[in-house]
């Protein structure tokens, strides 16, 4: 028998002074059985960070042709693509070719290797964003899981606070690529 997600409900207070962005969000997020918390925290972050009312999380890890999240307009044309991790080169043009801006964020101790082994084939990509976050800081993050949680994200000049009942974490990403568009 398969094993089943695990459903963590989330309470985003999003305070974007960067974008000028202050919402409430109630999240739900399915937490697949080989996802840690680390990796559904840096979605709930990735999230936060580009947060609007059409920002959607993708169907999982299960869901190959699916981002982690997505924001589409009312034709269906999709606007942004973020992936977690550390996808394939080939997975990310693919998805640079179907959507108008695309964003990676890495995170964990293979981050720094993936991006060594991609950044040269990366670079030519003009609607393309890679990201990378400090493993101090993701780790951080995941310890703040929780099945219901309520979450307080502050965003400014590029520095982000995550606050919960249970602690506080500084999240600065660091940009390795900028899309040009």
């Amino acid at each position: 028998m398969a094993l089943k997600a695990t459903v963590f409900k989330a309470e985003l207070q999003i305070a974007d002074m960067d974008r000028n962005y202050y919402q409430t969000h109630a999240l739900t997020v399915a937490r697949h059985p080989s996802e840690t918390d680390e990796r559904m925290m840096v979605r709930i972050l990735a999230f936060a960070l580009y947060a609007s009312e059409a920002l959607t999380f993708g169907k999982g890890i299960a869901a190959e042709d699916e981002p982690t999240l997505w924001e589409k307009d009312l034709t269906g044309t999709i606007e942004l693509w973020i992936d977690v991790g550390h996808p394939e080169e080939r997975e990310i043009r693919k998805a640079c070719g179907r959507a108008k801006q695309v964003v990676i964020i890495s995170y964990g101790r293979a981050a720094e290797q993936w991006w060594s082994q991609n950044h040269d084939k990366l670079q030519r990509i003009s609607n393309l964003t890679v990201l990378r976050l400090a493993t101090s800081a993701t780790q951080a993050l995941a310890a703040l899981a929780n099945r219901n949680m309520v979450l307080q994200c502050n965003i400014q000049e590029g520095l982000t606070w995550i606050t919960a009942d249970s602690g506080a974490v500084q999240v600065e990403p660091e940009v390795l690529l900028l899309a040009a568009c």
